[in-house]
């Protein structure tokens, strides 16, 4: 699944004409780039959620079709459902195989069929991409990179398993996770992200952490992000 139903509020104007999904980056739209870094690792059946300028994204979800995407929609035009709702709704598309959601707005280079095969290997609940990078809010794992809590330090709220973080680290998390269906039936109704999902079931569930700090990952939120990403990639073409 790839969430792309975010108004995109941090690129300011560029986001009010279009959603931040039909960003161009490379000649291609971030949607697009999305589709082709998923299918390249092998995950070809892919829904879309939208909500933001739901008629412009049905355009280029019919244009990637044509260029042999397969592509369900999952339509949140009438309202936001954060990305665990989001999920919620889009949960009769899914089988008993484990899944991979993955935000619109993530660019890296990172092996996600590496990360699915760890993720069988472990019989997690949820493994979750993670990345050392600078930020305020963090996951707080353990010495095997099990999810024990999570971080603001700009707030210092803190919320963990043990009482305590003690022998805790923080990593960020990249914004990429591999479910197993089972999460479905842990998950209440309403409005709510992934991440609060999480801290509601991490004591009592196994979530993985899986470190990637080689290569690169850029989130294009925000416009001076967005030109990051188009300076790099077009070093790399």
């Amino acid at each position: 699944m790839i969430f792309a139903a975010g108004l995109g509020t941090r690129l300011g104007e560029l986001s009010r004409e279009r959603p931040k999904a039909l960003v161009e980056i490379s000649g291609r739209s971030a949607l697009g780039l999305a589709c082709e870094k998923l299918t390249s690792c092998g995950f070809d059946d892919i829904i879309v959620n939208i909500h933001h300028h739901p008629a412009l994204m049905l355009e280029e979800i019919k244009k990637l079709r044509s260029e042999g995407f397969k592509i369900t929609v999952s339509d949140e035009s009438s309202g936001l459902l954060d990305t665990a709702g989001g999920l919620l709704k889009a949960r009769p598309f899914f089988s008993v195989e484990p899944f991979i959601c993955y935000s619109v707005d993530i660019f890296t280079d990172l092996d996600l069929r590496e990360m699915y095969n760890k993720h069988m290997a472990t019989g997690a609940l949820a493994t979750l991409a993670t990345r050392h990078r600078p930020g305020t809010r963090f996951l707080l794992v353990d010495k095997n990179g099990r999810m024990c809590g999570w971080r603001n330090v700009a707030t210092k709220e803190e919320i963990t398993t043990k009482g305590n973080s003690s022998g805790l680290s923080e990593t960020g998390f990249s914004s990429i996770q591999v479910l197993s269906p089972s999460i479905f039936d842990l998950m209440p109704e309403g409005i709510y992200s992934l991440t609060s999902l999480y801290l509601m079931l991490v004591r009592e569930h196994k979530i993985m952490t899986y470190q990637h700090d080689e290569g690169y990952w850029f989130d294009c939120g925000t416009p001076a992000n967005l030109e990051k990403i188009r300076k790099y990639l077009s070093r790399q073409i």
